[in-house]
């Protein structure tokens, strides 16, 4: 954003702010819980009724409206609640807080939603869409274990590369371009078992919140997608004890007061057991996993209240006696959120992250870890102005610590020397100002701007090259080959090897026809200094993060979005659609035969390019009834580019560089042409709760050989260009059934019983296809992988 841009939005913040006190205004303000638990509640509607305008509630369950004199009704509402209406006269500042009540009427409806009242139709936050934990549960998964990820995967945009696939691609971007926050902490890993789960318990989960476009400026980091995850506070009214035995894992939550109605405790833990029963197959092998999620809070008076929580996961792999893989996630976060007025919150946040790989091959002696750690400090404020205009400005720093691998003998006669990769470190910081702005009952914009600093730090050892090239081109094999350095230096810790700076301004705009119809556009600029380094369509545990710095540039994000959405039957049925194009420049790719396991010099092997992709979005939804579920459809198209540069030969001559894919466009790995997601929930009555769900996605872009040739008795096959081949069209349904025995009705001990099968049809979907030479013919065969057929499970779940 240009300077005189910069000018003009600090005039229209100034001119809006001075306006908006020109009318004598009062503020109503509080926080909505509920009921029962006293949780405090996210995105609860707060409506006056005679203005016809409103507000909802921040991520802590804070509201806050200014408003002139009067007399109003101000309506409560939030899916699965009753609504309350209260009548206020408003003569001065007033602080009310609600409590509100579950509706048991309404606890089987499945609503997939930013949020089904009115008022959402007219903001301008656009490409989000939020998941109720009552229906990531219901949605029927491979082995009966409800999951955050998997339920993502039936939204419009959103696929992955497969069956036990890790991570998910949003809109044609890579894993690594996913922000996943819990509790306002980075996730680096999403996944158990490689895939087969996700790290994410529902039971300790509150909100879920995918934001694939219209990003706004308090975000940043990545350049596709923010996936953020609130856990539960705690009841602090009374103990509650939920939990549920599956076929493969368990889980049990336990949650409730320490001082009650001022302080409370939760504490979740999940573990699979798979594991166990092998031995009595002689299978020496093990594969399991297991977490803990805690979190305390503490009201210290009305204007602030402090948090405590924290995550730690575990995966656990291993082959005999000869191998073991452990990986896993640690996070704390202690918040401080501070009432400084009626219309100023702040929320303080220290949190600390650490993604942990670890590799013993007894075999050959030796261990191996690498990881990455972040310690972050985070302070946001909203300033309600008034009913008209909001806003969220903050700061965010980020300290890095890269560990891209150490290895150590693991006994006395190993014979392994060890060794430390040369460790990276960078700090990130950021600061941003956000304004929410209804210029009318039909226009309403959302319009901020983002500054990131980015520096990377000095370090042990680094590479120097001749013209600082770290990659050769060789124009007679018209291959690249990876340079030699010139020299090697240490630069120290408190050196400085490179900065980046980058402005990155957002925008959202929404047009209100009437109650019922509008339309929205978002463009939004965001800047990536962080890579993960895999060159496989599914990430696996042992990729390693790497920062931007001397040799690689941080990812540019530029995307547009235009959508149209409406409401039908007064929100029975709701239509979103949606097109949007993005374009990134400095998407790494890999030159061929790169080697990125425990290379000290990963620049050798890295290319530079660029990526687009586009495409069209459709939501069609049922909120309410017996029946209800939606319909997603996407198409689309991902596609990177690496062009060749001009270089000057040894002799002088000038050299093109071929570039990946002789320069042209090619399909990313995780372009999906069509994906269609159907899910329904049927409730036959109180007893018996039915869901099905259909997924269909294009085969995902692979490689086969195009050739053979013979070299010393071997059969050497040869490939084409990138990504010109696809797996067969993946396609699956399930479906599970839901048992409440009558026997709940007036007792504590509730329970229900859940059956699921996955893959109904037994489609043996293709994971990867490979080509090799049968030993018998000697006849070149195509052999199909796939991870699963038909999965029956059950599952007993049960709270008190």
């Amino acid at each position: 954003m240009r300077p005189a841009q910069l000018r003009l939005l600090t005039v229209i913040f100034c001119f809006f702010s001075i306006h908006s006190h020109s009318q004598k205004r009062f503020t109503l303000s509080g926080n909505i819980a509920d009921k029962a638990s006293n949780e405090s509640l996210i995105g609860v509607t707060v409506a006056i009724q005679e203005l016809k305008t409103g507000t909802v509630t921040n991520e802590y369950g804070f509201y806050s409206i200014s408003i002139p004199p009067g007399e109003y009704t101000v309506i409560i509402s939030y899916i699965g609640f009753q609504n309350v209406t209260q009548k206020i006269n408003l003569d001065k500042d007033q602080k009310i807080d609600f409590k509100i009540e579950e509706a048991v009427e309404l606890l089987e409806e499945v609503v997939v939603t930013d949020d089904s009242e009115k008022i959402d139709i007219k903001t301008p936050q656009m490409s989000v869409n939020t998941l109720q934990v009552e229906t990531i549960k219901k949605i029927p998964v491979v082995l009966g274990e409800a999951d955050v990820v998997k339920s993502l995967l039936l939204l419009p945009g959103v696929t992955n590369a497969g069956e036990s696939s890790s991570g998910f691609n949003v809109r044609g971007g890579a894993v690594d371009q996913n922000l996943i926050l819990l509790d306002e902490a980075t996730i680096f890993n999403s996944s158990h078992l490689f895939g087969f789960f996700s790290v994410f318990n529902p039971d300790a989960i509150k909100d879920v919140k995918l934001y694939k476009g219209g990003i706004p400026a308090r975000y940043g980091g990545r350049v596709s997608s923010v996936l953020e995850i609130f856990q539960k506070e705690g009841n602090s009214k009374e103990l509650k004890v939920n939990g549920g035995i599956g076929a493969v894992a368990s889980r049990l939550l336990v949650e409730g007061p320490i001082a009650k109605d001022k302080a409370a405790f939760l504490v979740g833990g999940r573990g699979s057991y798979a594991h166990l029963f092998l031995p009595l197959f002689d299978i020496e092998n093990k594969a399991y996993f297991y977490d803990l999620n805690t979190k305390l809070n503490y009201r210290i008076n009305d204007n602030n209240n402090i948090f405590l929580s924290g995550y730690f996961g575990r995966d656990v792999f291993s082959i005999a006696d000869s191998f073991e893989n452990t990986y896993g996630n640690s996070v704390v976060n202690f918040r401080w959120n501070h009432l400084f007025s009626d219309r100023l919150f702040s929320n303080l946040s220290l949190i600390y992250s650490d993604y942990f790989y670890g590799l013993e091959l007894d075999f050959v002696g030796f261990e191996w870890n690498s990881g990455i750690q972040n310690f972050n400090l985070k302070y946001d404020l909203k300033n309600y102005i008034n009913d008209k205009l909001q806003l969220n400005f903050g700061l965010n720093d980020i300290y890095y610590v890269f560990n891209p691998g150490k290895i150590k003998p693991n006994g006395p006669d190993s014979g392994i020397v060890e060794d430390q990769l040369t460790k990276k470190y960078a700090n990130e910081l950021a600061a941003y100002v956000d304004l929410e702005h209804q210029i009318s009952d039909k226009l309403s914009l959302e319009y901020g701007l983002r500054f990131s600093l980015f520096n990377r730090l000095g370090q042990d050892e680094l590479n120097v090259y001749e013209n600082n090239n770290p990659v050769n081109f060789d124009p007679l094999l018209q291959i690249y080959q990876e340079a030699d350095p010139i020299e090697t230096i240490n630069p120290g810790r408190s050196a400085n090897l490179e900065t980046f700076t980058n402005f990155e301004p957002r925008i959202a705009a929404a047009y209100s026809f009437n109650e019922d119809n509008s339309i929205k556009a978002s463009a939004t600029r965001m800047a990536q200094y962080l890579h993960l380094l895999s060159n496989t369509s599914s990430p696996t545990p042992l990729d390693v993060w790497t920062p931007s710095g001397p040799f690689v540039k941080p990812q540019l994000l530029n995307q547009y979005a235009l959508g149209y959405f409406r409401r039908f039957n007064e929100g029975k049925f709701t239509l979103a659609t949606e097109v949007y194009y993005k374009d990134i420049e400095n998407r790494i790719d890999y030159i061929d035969g790169a080697d990125l396991i425990a290379n000290d010099a990963i620049e050798q092997v890295i290319l530079n390019g660029e990526a687009r992709a586009y495409g069209l979005e459709f939501l069609l939804r049922k909120n309410e009834g017996k029946f209800q579920g939606w319909l997603a459809y996407t198409l689309s198209k991902s596609e990177q580019r690496t062009r060749g540069r001009t270089i000057t030969g040894s002799d002088g001559s000038l050299v093109q560089e071929t570039g990946i894919n002789n320069g042209e466009w090619y399909n990313t790995p995780y372009d999906k042409t069509h994906d269609i997601a159907i899910y329904g929930s049927y409730d036959l009555n109180k007893k018996w709760n039915f869901n099905a769900n259909f997924v269909y996605q294009t085969g995902q872009p692979t490689n086969y050989p195009v050739g053979q040739f013979e070299f010393q008795g071997l059969t050497i096959p040869f490939f084409g260009q990138r990504n010109t081949e696809r797996l067969p069209d993946y396609h699956r349904i399930d479906v599970s059934a839901t048992l409440t025995p009558d026997k709940n009705r007036g007792r504590k001990w509730q329970s229900e019983w859940v059956f699921s099968i996955y893959n109904l049809y037994n489609r043996r979907n293709a994971q990867s296809i490979a080509f090799r030479q049968n030993n018998d013919t000697g006849v070149n065969e195509a052999v199909r992988t796939s991870i699963f057929g038909i999965i029956p499970a059950v599952t007993y779940n049960f709270k008190f």
